[in-house]
């Protein structure tokens, strides 16, 4: 599940680079300044390529839109079942300025997690196809999540109303299950996240509902391709920045464009914490360490990368109706390397 990255401007970066965002989470995750010492993000302007200013007009198609449907009431959790400090309070926790590196004792905690969303995942990954509502993907995901004796770490974070994340076509992120029925010629993405002893595991994957467009599948690819660049030059002792800077490199060659405005986080014991891992270019200067886990999750579109909230305070759309796509694995940072947790 994405942290955002929003626009109030601060003094004391020290580089002397024009500031634009700085890490924020969804909905009213608003960050003040008390955060903003630790993750100033400047993204250097740069020119657009003629396919990325040609493909500013590509979203524009004549798809129909997503409308809002019928949301049901939350669901229940069994009592006995540990939960994060905001399911009682239905808080928004804002971001936490630590990093999150394990030891002998919380690692093992972590990767049972991750593997248990990436099991989930799997699951409603083969629910879609055309006429399966996003309402019955979040039962099923919230049934399995449950019955493994964790809790679906979306569910009561900031008030989001269910227990994991559905996002068809334009909807850039955080779409909330519904009664709409899956169309063909769709696609999805379904993220995933469970808080299993004390630890979260975050993953998503798109997933295509029945004969879908080549342009569709294209982007799927590219977007499948960006995470996978950003994750190969993860290691100790590499900045941090190091991510953004492979992930934008790649998309440069593609006829996409990176949806800027939502970054990766670290994850461990909370669930959005430092660093935030931008998917662009950037000056985060931290340096990735040792047994440390965090989130990369990059998000591409068709065509301009500007979006909007819907009055859910949760959907976040593409203006302009182009399509997106976004994959997402939680990765840790070995001495001699990284490792996926999320796979299943």
């Amino acid at each position: 599940m994405l942290a955002r990255m929003l626009a109030p401007t601060v003094a004391g970066c020290g580089h002397g680079l024009p500031l634009r965002t700085v890490p924020l989470l969804p909905r009213t995750r608003q960050l003040h300044a008390r955060q903003q010492h630790r993750s100033i993000i400047a993204f250097g302007k740069g020119r657009k390529g003629l396919a990325e200013l040609l493909n500013l007009e590509r979203g524009r198609d004549s798809k129909p839109q997503i409308k809002a449907a019928t949301v049901s009431p939350e669901r229940e959790v069994p009592a006995h079942i540990p939960r994060p400090p905001y399911a009682a309070t239905y808080a928004n926790p804002g971001w936490n300025g630590n990093i999150m590196v394990h030891d002998e004792r919380t690692l093992p905690k972590m990767r049972a997690a991750c593997k248990l969303a990436a099991q989930v995942l799997q699951m409603a990954g083969k629910m879609v196809q055309p006429g399966v509502t996003t309402e019955e993907i979040d039962i099923a995901v919230h049934t399995m999540i449950i019955e493994a004796g964790a809790y679906p770490s979306p569910l009561r974070y900031g008030k989001f109303p269910k227990s994991v994340c559905t996002s068809v076509n334009e909807v850039v992120c955080h779409g909330i299950p519904d009664s709409r029925p899956l169309q063909d010629g769709d696609i999805i993405n379904i993220d995933v996240t469970v808080y299993l002893d004390g630890h979260h595991g975050d993953t998503s994957c798109m997933f295509c509902v029945g004969e879908v467009d080549k342009e569709s599948r294209d982007l799927i690819e590219a977007t499948k391709q960006c995470l996978h660049q950003g994750i190969a030059v993860c290691a100790p002792g590499v900045p941090i920045n190091k991510i953004g800077a492979a992930c934008e490199k790649y998309v440069r060659k593609t006829d996409f464009t990176i949806i800027e405005d939502f970054c990766g986080h670290g994850v461990g014991e909370i669930f959005h914490a430092h660093p935030c891992v931008v998917h662009k270019s950037n000056n985060v200067l931290d340096k990735m360490v040792p047994w440390q886990t965090f989130t990369i999750e990059p998000i591409l579109c068709t065509g301009s990368p500007k979006s909007k909230g819907w009055p859910d305070n949760w959907t976040v759309v593409t203006k302009d109706g182009g399509r997106t796509a976004q994959f997402e694995h939680t990765i840790l940072i070995t001495p001699d390397g990284h490792e996926i947790l999320t796979l299943p």
